[in-house]
């Protein structure tokens, strides 16, 4: 299999009786969120002798062996970062941006870890302001949805302080006079602290929920894509399609597979589909580099998982495999990389297309 891994068996014939699915969007594309794996200070006398890395539309699990090759036992301090996030009425949730279900098992006991959590606006710490009003930052105060139609959103941590604090708050400008929730961007790291014994390996796992990216693209970006060709139109048009022709040729499709898309997509009628829908799921792989380098034995499964059907046989993967190592197929779903002696230069961008669905009759 090439080593750009585009997973299309049997795709192209599929494709020339099918069209794109049928589908309400409140917006054209969604942002990916880029987390990624254990970061230590770096600890040169721990090495990591292995790692599997496992990822799918609905689930990142990373497993690693740890090593510690030294003479002295080694006590540091270790964090699974998340990305700093704001709250956006239309962006993902909460939960989702903070990777609140991120879990850790250490030699196969489940493990409790601090959070830590820092807030900035306009690039000054307002944590002291925040937390001496007791509300919680990375939940925005505990926001949530109301079931009133008058009030979307409800602050818990907000509307229980006196009058003169909530109007101090907003004067400071942590809270908008014309939107009930916070404008800081959270900080956020999830740590604990791990000892490695001399001699010894220490085996770690930890799993979450990705949010996948996503966006609509008409067939005339598939179509400079395979062409190399130069964008037309003014300016911001060009910059927009610029974008969308970076996005997909971050996932690495190859040529077949983009001739085959095209065809579907000029195939189905109007109003039903005319564009292709790439999602993806990032992984910041270069966290690996805090440990001793390199990565002993380094393992990539991808899992394509279900389209938006439901059928798992409808859905395509497309990723560049890291040093264009080459790709296997495991089973019908799961597709490997294997690496040695392994240091990650680049981070990855793991793209799920999902077939065209047949018009109704």
């Amino acid at each position: 299999m090439k080593p750009k891994a585009l997973l299309c068996a049997a795709f192209l014939a599929a494709l020339s009786t099918l069209c794109l699915p049928n589908r309400a969007y409140s917006d054209d594309s969604a942002a990916s969120i880029a987390a990624g794996g254990l970061v230590a200070r770096r600890e040169i006398r721990v090495v990591m002798a292995k790692e599997v890395l496992y990822i799918s539309p609905t689930k990142i699990v990373v497993d690693y062996d740890f090593r510690n090759d030294s003479d002295q036992n080694v006590t540091t301090e270790v964090a699974f970062p998340v990305p700093a996030y704001t709250y956006d009425f239309d962006g993902p949730p909460i939960p989702s941006q903070s990777f609140s279900d991120f879990r850790l098992v250490v030699d196969g006991e489940h493990v409790e870890f601090q959070t830590e959590a820092k807030a900035t606006l306009k690039g000054k710490d307002v944590t002291g302001i925040l937390t001496s009003d007791g509300i919680d930052i990375p939940t925005f105060g505990h926001l949530r949805e109301t079931n009133s139609p008058e009030v979307e959103l409800h602050t818990p941590d907000m509307e229980r302080l006196p009058k003169p604090e909530q109007e101090r708050l907003v004067r400071l400008g942590l809270f908008g006079t014309d939107r009930p929730w916070g404008t800081w961007t959270v900080h956020l790291q999830y740590h604990w602290t791990q000892a490695f014994r001399a001699h010894s390996t220490v085996h770690i796992r930890h799993e979450y929920t990705p949010v996948e990216g996503s966006k609509l693209m008409p067939p005339e970006t598939l179509k400079n894509v395979l062409q190399h060709k130069e964008p037309t139109g003014n300016a911001d048009t060009v910059q927009y399609e610029l974008q969308d022709m970076h996005h997909l040729e971050s996932l690495c499709p190859d040529s077949s597979f983009l001739n085959g898309l095209i065809r579907g997509i000029e195939a189905s009628g109007p109003g039903y589909g005319q564009f292709a829908h790439p999602s993806w799921v990032d992984f910041i792989l270069t966290s690996a580099n805090t440990w001793r380098q390199p990565i002993e034995d380094f393992t990539l499964i991808v899992e394509r998982g279900k389209s938006d059907s439901g059928q798992p046989d409808t859905r395509f993967v497309s990723f560049c495999a890291p040093q264009n190592a080459p790709v296997t197929k495991l089973d019908a779903d799961r597709f490997q990389v294997h690496l040695t002696n392994f240091v990650p230069t680049a981070e990855l961008h793991i793209g799920y297309f999902d077939l065209p669905a047949p018009p109704p009759k």
